[in-house]
């Protein structure tokens, strides 16, 4: 029984809870026509100034790809499960070197143990608060491509020292899957480079490393480790859903650059984990009306959340 039916009826639910897949496809066209805006943004008015904005508004797209692969995981995204697969895999997993199968069973781990000792994701938040210092060390070290890198080169070797290893492969899926990575990289790579290759066809030779590499390893990497302490980073460790989880409010600018596709509205999607994200602002404002925002974990924005987290 999700945590929902305690504060709403099963009947509200149940309209929360319809997908649509006209809605479905719109946001998966919608995140791949905002990369191609950020490529257009560059080939009208090539300048550093541009090219700083494509790199952030393609790298929080790709955040908007795991998003939606995130929804395909829970069914969310389409009315069958087939479509998620299809789409959450080969549109929205693989392009960002992630992998729909082994992240659907690790992540469904952290929903039903949630900031418990079980929880799959408690070593990402546990840390938290820490010093302004560490998360200044940690940002920079996402801005430089020091993340990701490290992890690109630690998705290669692990991918080579599983190779054909069926077992070792499995016990890896969490660890990858926390960080969206596909344990084996070879099935997700092609995809990944055939985005560059296409870049660098409708443009110059470089759009791709510098379009789709670059900020994969950067703004990728640093948006990812905002969203997830804005989620779960300083909150309480218990199995209260109105504590142990935060709803993030967000603005334009941040839902552009910072939090895609309704992503902020966690709380509400601990409560029931299958409805879409675009209807969470609904369920949002249908908890508010029973009276029960005063106990639920908010933030008043990423920069709040920071702060709540140790900067």
């Amino acid at each position: 029984m999700s945590a929902g039916t305690t504060y709403l009826d099963r009947a509200e639910i149940r309209a929360l809870a319809e997908r649509s897949n006209l809605m479905g496809a719109a946001l998966v066209a919608h995140c791949w026509a905002v990369i191609m805006a950020g490529l257009a943004l560059f080939a009208i008015w090539p300048n550093p100034v541009t090219f700083l904005l494509a790199v952030m508004l393609i790298g929080s797209r790709q955040l908007g790809l795991a998003i939606l692969m995130h929804e395909a995981a829970h069914n969310a995204l389409f009315k069958s499960r087939r479509l998620n697969d299809l789409v959450g895999e080969w549109l929205c997993g693989r392009p960002i070197l992630a992998e729909l199968g082994s992240y659907r069973h690790y992540h469904l781990q952290h929903h039903r143990f949630t900031q418990t000792d079980k929880d799959p994701d408690l070593a990402l938040s546990a840390k938290f608060p820490t010093s302004r210092a560490s998360l200044r060390r940690k940002f920079t070290r996402d801005l430089t491509g020091q993340t990701g890198t490290k992890q690109f080169l630690g998705q290669i070797m692990m991918s080579i020292r599983l190779a054909g290893d069926r077992d070792a492969i499995e016990a890896a899926e969490a660890e990858f899957a926390s960080a969206l990575k596909a344990p084996e990289l070879w099935k997700s790579l092609p995809v990944f480079l055939g985005v560059i290759v296409a870049m660098g066809l409708v443009g110059e030779w470089w759009w791709g490393l510098a379009f789709w590499l670059l900020p994969y390893l950067t703004w990728f990497q640093f948006v990812l480790r905002v969203r997830n302490i804005a989620e779960h980073g300083a909150v309480e460790q218990s199995d209260n859903p109105l504590q142990n989880v935060r709803t993030t409010r967000a603005g334009w600018i941040a839902r552009t650059f910072l939090a895609p596709y309704w992503v902020n509205y966690h709380l509400e999607h601990h409560m029931v984990m299958h409805v879409p994200c675009w209807r969470l602002p609904s369920m949002h404002r249908a908890l508010l009306a029973k009276g029960i925002g005063p106990q639920m974990r908010l933030a008043a924005g990423y920069g709040a959340a920071m702060k709540e987290a140790g900067w």
